[in-house]
């Protein structure tokens, strides 16, 4: 087969809704902004988490975790103290998709009949 050699346009890799889906657009991340968004203070230990989500192993929630932190929407502060205690919280950044998240939940509500496998 012949390889094709093309040029990809500029707009397209800096494309917003391709940049924060290849950032976070995964299968969980969305969920644990949303969890977290949702207690009053938007701050979790990673055990809170994981109650919120039982069918996410702890691996793959570990690593949505320093996912959304590397990508600024999650801080993770650890307390020095014997056993570890760990707290995840929403940044301002994190804290903004909140009602952007809202929205993508009130047109799930409305549509869900329309799109869900039978």
């Amino acid at each position: 087969m012949k390889k094709v050699n093309r040029e990809v346009d500029s707009r397209y890799i800096a494309c917003p809704i391709r940049q924060v889906i290849s950032q976070f657009g995964d299968k969980w991340s969305l969920l644990v902004l949303y969890t977290l968004g949702q207690k009053e203070d938007n701050v979790m230990r990673f055990s809170e988490l994981h109650e919120h989500m039982l069918d996410c192993s702890q691996k793959m929630l570990s690593q949505t975790l320093k996912n959304l932190e590397s990508n600024h929407l999650v801080s993770r502060k650890v307390y020095p103290v014997v056993p570890p205690k760990v707290e995840y919280r929403l940044t301002v950044m994190g804290n903004s998709l909140m009602p952007i998240l809202d929205s993508l939940i009130v047109w799930g509500n409305e549509n869900i009949n329309s799109f869900i496998k039978r």
